[in-house]
């Protein structure tokens, strides 16, 4: 199923007299309400309870001091992700956006305070007290909320018996989906197809064009794949009101099955919902939008628009000036030592892709006797020869791409993103792996997740260049800031033992 903002299929609405009137909106649920509350109680109340114990009493500064971070935490929380992300999300990352989110809040109320002057009125251990306890008490009552939600759905409280219309793999998945995922508050209620028996997925696939009605490969021994009816059937249980929910995965090419249906569930109370066979595309960073009203979802697409180009750009922004002046002695020391030990120049620019396919120069410390740039360039392998002793040392401890910083700092590369190809490769490679340019939809980076994932070296076989390029793929699908920093710190810790990088 496409990856989207929304956190349910979207609900299709038509008008007859003006087209344009069509639109797709996201589900709204009681906890989309109740979470920000919440998340705004925790804030003050958290602050309220340090300064009550270190003066004890609360002034007016602390309450608008208070409603100061709550604006700014909402603000960094689009950011991160933590107010639209996803509910089914792991603990784990829920609490590392919670972290980077308050982070985040914390250097904007520095700021503030710097310029106003506001942060006289707060003691020292106040502040730092209220920096450890807040982002604790937000932890814990998104941890209580979501018991909440769990001991509702299992006491049968907002669940509703969901019917799938096409038994086919898309609706396999559905399935599949609806029952490892509690918090959806769906109750599976079967399968109804216009054939008779039992079915097998992908023969469904292959045979499900219009008019094709005959009966199917009944092989598959799995009783929550039997059937409970045809498509009749299904109209009779929505209008009985034994299914509450329709979730019609038929493949986009039964229009007229699709629209038979569609017409005849009109005439029930139950919410249907269209799930579109989307899975046949390569989609990329798949999200539901508007073109001039009219509903459309992106196939291939770059994470990186409006607030959120901005921020990440931001976030280059500043880490890479802060890592430049820190190792600015170190690289200082490593350009000495390339310019000492071996003749030839201390940096190398070489020609790569960058965003949208355009040519960009990319810095390294020369590792190499030869500074290869042409429309054939070698890949580095085991025991190369071209390889000088300190390139092999450089190479191994990736500190021969410490220049890059420069290309983040100028904007031609991101501190994370797929790692950059020579041009050379990439038109190789392009031709033998599908969607291979569709990596280019965002910056380059230094390090990426394909990286610290283990996928560095030689790529002598196309297996190992696909692999990347699922990584990279993967990432852009589901990119946000909070990845990008998890991204940033497992590159700290795998980029010394990864014995395939020569």
């Amino acid at each position: 199923m496409p990856s989207t903002h929304s956190d349910a299929p979207p609900a299709l609405s038509k008008s007859a007299d003006s087209p344009q009137s069509v639109s797709i909106l996201g589900s709204r649920h009681w906890y989309d309400f109740v979470q920000p509350c919440l998340d705004s109680a925790s804030i003050l109340a958290s602050l309220v309870m340090v300064k009550f114990a270190a003066r004890g009493h609360v002034d007016d500064a602390s309450f608008a001091m208070g409603l100061i971070a709550v604006i700014v935490f909402f603000l960094s929380s689009q950011l991160t992700g933590l107010q639209r992300g996803d509910r089914r999300a792991c603990t784990d990352s829920e609490i590392i956006r919670v972290l980077a989110t308050w982070t985040m809040t914390i250097l904007g109320l520095g700021v503030i305070a710097f310029a106003t002057r506001y942060g006289q009125y707060f003691a020292r251990s106040v502040i730092l007290s209220w920096c450890v306890l807040c982002p604790a008490m937000i932890g814990l009552s998104r941890m209580c909320l979501r018991i909440v939600q769990f001991g509702l759905l299992r006491r049968g409280v907002g669940v509703r018996r969901v019917a799938i219309a096409g038994c086919n793999t898309l609706g396999h998945q559905t399935q599949s989906n609806i029952e490892s995922d509690s918090s959806l508050g769906l109750q599976f209620a079967g399968f109804y197809d216009d054939r008779n028996l039992t079915r097998d997925a992908q023969a469904n696939d292959d045979a499900s064009d219009e008019g094709d009605t005959g009966e199917l490969n009944s092989s598959t021994s799995d009783p929550a794949s039997t059937l409970q009816g045809d498509l009749n059937d299904l109209i009779a249980a929505a209008r009985s009101g034994e299914v509450e929910t329709v979730l019609v995965t038929l493949p986009m090419r039964a229009e007229k099955r699709i629209r038979y249906l569609l017409d005849e569930l009109s005439d029930s109370t139950a919410s249907v919902y269209i799930v579109p066979d989307f899975f046949v595309f390569e989609l990329l960073h798949a999200r539901w939008t508007q073109v001039g009203g009219l509903p459309a979802v992106s196939v291939t697409e770059s994470p990186m628009f409006g607030i959120d180009g901005v921020a990440k750009r931001a976030a280059d922004l500043i880490i890479a000036t802060a890592g430049l002046l820190a190792i600015s002695v170190p690289m200082l020391a490593i350009a000495s030592a390339v310019k000492l030990t071996s003749p030839g120049p201390v940096f190398f620019r070489q020609r790569r892709y960058g965003l949208d396919g355009q040519e960009i120069r990319v810095w390294k410390f020369r590792s190499m006797t030869t500074c290869d740039d042409g429309a054939v360039v070698k890949q580095a392998t085991a025991n190369d020869a071209r390889i000088t002793p300190l390139g092999a040392i450089l190479r191994k401890t990736s500190l021969d791409e410490l220049p890059q910083l420069f290309n983040v700092i100028e904007g031609s590369m991101s501190l994370v993103g797929p790692r950059p190809h020579a041009s050379a490769h990439n038109e190789q490679y392009r031709g033998l792996i599908r969607g291979y340019m569709m990596r280019h939809k965002v910056k380059p980076g230094i390090t990426g997740l394909a990286q610290v994932n283990g996928c560095r070296g030689e790529t002598e076989t196309v297996d190992k260049m696909e692999q990347r390029i699922h990584f990279d793929h993967q990432y852009i699908r589901s990119w946000s800031l909070s990845l990008d920093i998890r991204i940033l710190f497992r590159t700290l810790l795998v980029v010394w033992k990864q014995p395939e990088a020569y």
